[in-house]
């Protein structure tokens, strides 16, 4: 590991903070217990804190190079060994169990409340940074600690959020899109100038802003436009369910280019011409979705993400896609684990439900479709962590979640009965939030 520094914290020592965190969440939870490794963590604890944590960053955020690269920096492909090994290697396991522990003794006990607010709460979200998961796309040289692309990982850890609470977990997720976009197509001089800023404590709001307000979306043929004058670039348009807007200090806003065709831009929330509109949904409540309007922006040449490629705006949205499959999969488990034990326990003519074999067999469909649901976006994000062309599998992979999870969601709600249809039970609330998946066309990237 390289130990090219970032102010006083070389990389490995940002890496060891990253680590000693997810390490310290896992020490409060029962699963260092049952996976019988509690010494172990208590000793890397002990020898983390004698070293200390890393500061936080400046309050009063200013975006500026905070060192100058000849090139982009970019993290490494993995090698294909031309087998599917779903098996997560030992940092992939970490922040795997360091989700789920998260998820289900923070989230899952939170989202009722942040569904009811449209809200997720600060400390939640704090949390959810002390994991790691927004550095994930951010290239060693720049402060990140993956030396290879991430999506997998990601992939992983968004299943496992979701798993607790879709919207909180999609709230959670948004700033390491964008830093992850930036990582992969950035230019030196963004990568320079954005990207230290996701890897302290304090990482700034930031969100995707592709989806539009308007029916059958299609990210091709988009509305918002960027128009050239002089050097500078102009952008009108509007875009429609993004997290938390109200605070965001970043966006990545997708336009039609002129001369360039769909691409990406840099936008700062403090442009002039920039205004939040609320826009509350049926799904994704505690990310407080909201609609960007855009009315003359004007941006530097500068703006433009990378260079431009249509390959890399393509390339995004399917990451995109597997981001959103890789939710969906998770709230499926969710409500998998949930109705199982209801069925089993629910009472009628003496016996329980789960004997009358129309209630089983949809048990058994939700299992098995999120089973597929999940085969298929982790076959996406391998091909895409490891450079071969993965188009295909990731539209697979959105067709399954789509059509599959918005049926699991209505079979969760059918199998509680009239349970089903009030609050007192997620399953409500998971039906709705599934939805999103089918609606969503770049909101998150893994």
């Amino acid at each position: 590991m390289t130990t090219t520094t970032d102010g006083d914290k070389t990389v490995a020592e940002r890496s060891m903070g990253v680590g000693l965190r997810a390490l310290n969440w896992l020490a409060g939870s029962d699963l260092l217990d049952r996976i019988r490794i509690r010494k172990g963590v208590e000793r890397a604890l002990f020898q983390g804190t004698k070293s200390g944590f890393r500061t936080a960053t400046v309050a009063g955020r200013t975006f500026k190079a905070a060192q100058q690269l000849g090139k982009p920096a970019r993290q490494a492909r993995g090698r294909s060994r031309g087998l599917f090994d779903l098996s997560p290697d030992d940092e992939q396991q970490m922040f795997q169990e360091a989700g789920r522990a998260f998820a289900e003794a923070e989230i899952r006990p939170a989202a009722l409340e942040a569904d009811a607010s449209r809200s997720t709460p600060p400390e939640l979200l704090g949390q959810a940074t002390e994991l790691g998961i927004n550095m994930l796309g951010v290239p060693e040289e720049l402060g990140g600690v993956m030396q290879e692309q991430a999506a997998v990982t990601t992939v992983l850890i968004a299943e496992a959020l979701a798993h607790g609470d879709m919207g909180i977990a999609y709230a959670a997720l948004a700033p390491g899109a964008v830093a992850t976009a930036i990582g992969v197509w950035g230019s030196a001089e963004q990568e320079a100038t954005y990207l230290p800023a996701f890897t302290g404590e304090d990482v700034p709001a930031a969100a995707l802003a592709i989806l539009e307000p308007r029916p059958l979306f299609d990210p091709l043929a988009l509305e918002t436009t960027a128009r050239r004058d002089g050097e500078d670039w102009v952008l009108d348009g509007a875009k429609s369910l993004i997290a938390r807007p109200q605070e965001c200090e970043l966006f990545l806003v997708a336009a039609e280019a002129e001369g360039v065709g769909p691409a990406l831009f840099v936008v700062e929330s403090g442009t002039q011409g920039l205004s939040i509109e609320d826009e509350p949904a049926m799904g994704l409540r505690p990310a407080a979705t909201g609609r960007l309007l855009i009315e003359g922006a004007r941006l530097p040449g500068t703006a433009l993400l990378g260079e431009g490629h249509r390959q890399d705006y393509l390339e995004c949205i399917d990451r995109a896609r597997i981001a959103w499959c890789a939710l969906a999969v998770g709230t499926s488990q969710a409500v998998l684990d949930y109705v199982i034990p209801y069925v089993n326990e629910r009472q009628a003519f003496g016996e329980p439900v789960s004997n009358r074999q129309g209630v089983a067999f949809a048990v058994s469909d939700i299992g098995i479709e999120t089973d597929g649901m999940r085969l298929a976006t982790y076959r996406a994000a391998s091909r895409a962590d490891t450079g071969e062309d993965f188009r295909r599998e990731a539209a697979i992979a959105r067709r399954l979640c789509a059509e599959k999870g918005m049926r699991i969601g209505s079979d969760g709600v059918q199998l509680l009965g009239g349970h089903g249809f009030v609050k007192e039970h997620p399953v409500e609330r998971w039906y709705r939030d599934l939805r999103a998946a089918g609606v969503m066309e770049g909101g998150l990237l893994a």
